[in-house]
């Protein structure tokens, strides 16, 4: 369909504030990434401890997630977002106000920052549910390229670090939040179709539904694959090429950029191709620019090449997973946002962290990124396993508009 039956079919104030709110959380989500060449610095961590310290907001957040699923279904989206909003504030005036001294006291701060990870349990709702099957990729996908908070993170966070001190820059943040906060208290608003709530049993069916574990299988390696990237390259490029904090954090951000931008391209190419077809491609690309940079590019603008390329592929998928889902699950997609979300965060709370103990164990990254090259593969073959499947029931044309 057109740009114009695009517009007129839901609720664009809503769809904007679902963007600004989902894109300054994972501004802050994965902020201990972008600073932690000046944390580990000054607090001489290891690199097993660079590397749990930048996934424990990605484990915090994949597991919360579940919670902000169920508090979508039962207190609607916009209310369940604002109470997320207010926590992370708090939790991040803490931080600049008291500081921080200690290994442990970075991944309690982590885990806090896992509220704002959540926030993809909360903004796909919101957008979602404006919004008929033939326009959900390019609706969650608009909504999704709010991942792209995790580029302004690497952008200005090892710069800002540099000139006012890495403990003040969770003071800054609290600038935009604010604003978004009060942007987004006046925009959004909940469609008039929210399910009522369930209780906590129903949503364990869900789970007894083959399907919902593929789809968190296939999050796990896409968004997995971005998020864990993300938070690991500021730290990869200063440790491989030993590029400085404020340069490692602009190559980061150009490839966290690329997969950022591309997030409603791959939701509007799955509308248009079916979101089998797209993921197939995704897979094949991940897999295979994973590892072309697992064996050490011998300069750092290969690996940013190569880096860029596969953040792209990944980005892509994002959408195409979520164009999918809300065909399947579209009366649980409170609650499939939250699974689904959660498995993504597993992933790149494995992919942040296998990177660090590879480092450590073996003196290379080339494990970490081997390793999850060969789950992109297997992505692959499941998503081929069951695409007949899908596409001759709940994906068939009687039943649905969209392509499968």
């Amino acid at each position: 369909m057109d740009k114009k039956s695009f517009l007129a079919s839901g609720h664009t104030p809503t769809l904007l504030a679902a963007f600004l709110y989902f894109d300054l959380a994972f501004m802050v989500w994965v902020i201990l990434g972008p600073l932690g060449v000046q944390i580990a610095a000054d607090l001489g961590l290891s690199h097993a401890q660079k590397g749990m310290m930048v996934a424990t907001p990605v484990l915090a957040g994949a597991v919360l997630r579940i919670f902000m699923g169920l508090m979508v279904d039962h207190l609607k989206p916009k209310l369940t977002g604002a109470i997320g909003q207010v926590i992370v504030m708090v939790a991040l005036f803490v931080a600049w106000h008291f500081g921080i001294h200690s290994y442990e006291q970075t991944l309690i701060l982590g885990f806090f920052l896992g509220v704002a990870g959540a926030s993809f349990a909360v903004a796909l709702p919101l957008a979602s549910r404006w919004y008929p099957p033939e326009h959900q990729g390019k609706a969650l996908g608009i909504a999704g390229a709010g991942n792209s908070g995790t580029a302004l993170a690497a952008l200005l966070g090892p710069g800002l670090a540099a000139a006012y001190g890495w403990t003040n820059v969770f003071g800054l943040a609290l600038i935009p939040l604010a604003i978004v906060f009060v942007a987004y208290l006046l925009m959004a608003k909940d469609a008039p179709e929210c399910p009522p709530p369930k209780h906590l049993a129903e949503y364990l069916v869900i789970l007894r539904d083959k399907d919902s574990w593929w789809f968190m299988f296939f999050y796990s390696v896409t968004f997995g694959g971005f998020v864990g990237l993300a938070s690991s390259l500021t730290i990869y490029f200063n440790t491989q090429y030993g590029l400085d904090a404020k340069m490692a954090g602009y190559f980061t951000a150009a490839c966290v950029f690329a997969g950022s931008l591309v997030r409603p391209i791959g939701g509007a190419l799955a509308d248009r191709i079916g979101g089998i077809k797209s993921l197939s491609v995704v897979y094949v690309a991940a897999a295979v620019f994973l590892a072309i940079v697992s064996i050490g590019l011998p300069e750092a603008w290969m690996a940013l090449v190569v880096f860029m390329l596969a953040m792209l592929a990944l980005g892509m998928g994002n959408g195409s997973v979520f164009q999918l889902v809300p065909q399947r699950f579209r009366k649980e997609i409170g609650v499939m946002t939250g699974l689904v979300g959660m498995a993504g965060g597993l992933g790149g709370f494995y992919l942040a962290s296998s990177l660090g103990y590879s480092k450590q164990l073996t003196g290379s990254y080339m494990a970490g990124f081997l390793i999850f090259a060969v789950l992109a593969m297997l992505a692959l073959v499941g998503l081929t396993s069951v695409k007949q499947r899908w596409r001759t029931t709940w994906g068939s044309p009687q039943l649905t508009a969209a392509r499968i």
